[in-house]
């Protein structure tokens, strides 16, 4: 290499270096990090049964639980559904209506109706397939699933309480056992 070849070659990666310091950044989505004592975001979805469910539908009536889970039919979200199916009579004791919803679509082999249908589930399964719920309650992983997390939101529409610890297998027992916490009224 000459002389001229170096200074040349280390013009260009000076100029280019520049060019890119004064690129304006571009700043990525901050995550949504909701809280106790936030509103929830609202929403209205479809569910396994048919319905269309709005959180605002709720409001002044009766707490509402949203249990997020990854994906439809695989091994955690089939151990949580059987567990809501299976003792939801324990939630049911409580003034709350409660949800699973993940980002899986209602129709299909693999959406939420054939989920709820293959196990049983008697309450609703929401879909969020454009993923713009589980975007508003922060629950979206980087690989485009929601996270198993649970939202608890009180009568006033404000979240009382946030699970980031599901137990897939005794989910209906924690669901229940917080509702009386959350000093949820009985029926």
């Amino acid at each position: 290499m000459t002389a001229r070849s170096i200074a040349s070659t280390l013009a260009f990666s000076l100029a280019a270096t520049a060019a890119l310091a004064q690129a304006p950044a571009t700043p990525a989505a901050p995550a949504v990090e909701l809280k106790v004592g936030d509103a929830a975001p609202a929403f209205k979805l479809q569910a396994s049964d048919g319905k269309t469910y709005s959180l605002a539908d709720y409001k002044g009536k009766s707490a509402v639980v949203v249990a997020w889970f990854p994906k439809a039919f695989t091994q955690g979200c089939t151990i949580e559904c059987k567990s809501l199916a299976e003792h939801g009579d324990m939630i049911k004791a409580y003034k709350a209506a409660y949800f699973m919803a993940s980002v899986d679509p209602v129709d299909g082999e693999q959406g939420n109706k054939a989920f709820a249908e293959a196990h049983k589930a008697d309450f609703p399964l929401l879909s969020d397939p454009t993923k713009e719920v589980a975007t508003a309650y922060g629950v979206l992983s980087p690989r485009g699933f929601a996270n198993r997390w649970t939202f608890y939101v009180g009568t006033d529409g404000k979240i009382t309480y946030i699970e980031k610890a599901v137990k897939p297998a005794t989910s209906a027992e924690d669901m229940a056992a917080k509702l009386g916490e959350l000093g949820t009224a009985k029926k």
